[in-house]
Formats: structure tokens, sequence, C-alpha cells
């Protein structure tokens, strides 16, 4: 095990990932399981996040802000109400996120490695 992976909340084994670029998923895929997490679930829009959410929700969730004509913003919001912990990936500025979640982490992308495992940490 690396020092990543003993860092990481054991509660997190169940982390959903909402982003469009395949490339972009497939890489936090691989940063998420680096950090030790088992179950990683992938989205590209939000009808198939939120569906993945009712059949089993997760215990975080990491949600790009801009999917293809769509913002991950309904899905932001089904997860405050199940309180659901989860952070935005985005390469917008934060006057794009809306006020009701600017307390919300915000990672850049591409995310680095650090980044993400100091969000995991802090939203245990």
């Amino acid at each position: 095990m690396t020092s990543s992976q003993s860092s990481v909340p054991e509660h997190y084994q169940d982390v959903l990932v909402v982003e469009d670029d395949p490339i972009i998923a497939l890489g936090l895929e691989d940063t998420i399981t680096d950090l030790g997490i088992a179950v990683i679930r992938v989205a590209a829009n939000v009808a198939s996040a939120l569906a993945m959410i009712e059949e089993r929700a997760p215990q975080f969730a990491l949600l790009d802000v801009g999917l293809v004509r769509e913002k991950s913003f309904a899905i932001a919001e089904r997860l405050t109400t199940l309180g659901i912990p989860f952070a935005f990936s985005t390469g917008y500025g934060a006057d794009r996120v809306p006020a009701a979640f600017a307390d919300r982490p915000r990672l850049p992308k591409p995310c680095p490695t650090e980044a993400l495992e100091a969000v995991l940490r802090r939203q245990a």
C-alpha cells in the first residue's frame, strides 16, 4: 500500500465520476484506483449519473461542471439532498458554479492526484 492509499478515508470505497471526456475519465479512474478506492463508476451525462445514484448511492462524487450540452448541477443538487460529499472538477472559474455550491471544493482540470487526495481527506 502506498502512502497515498493509507491517507484516503477507508469509507470511500465507491466513487462516482461524472466526466464526458473518455480520456479524462480514464485518467481519473486510474488516479482514484491508485488512491486505494475499490469501486469507481463513471457517467458521461446527467441522466446516467442520476440513474447510478438512484441504483446505489456513491460515498463520494467528482463532477465535471461542463458536460456535452448540459451542466452537472442537477447531480450536485441530488447529492446535496442525499448528504453525499462531492467536488467539482472544472476548467471554469469559480464564477461558473452557482452560489448554492460555492462552498464545494473545485479541482482543476487536469486534476493533480495530491489535490484529489486532499479533497477526499477533507470531505471525510
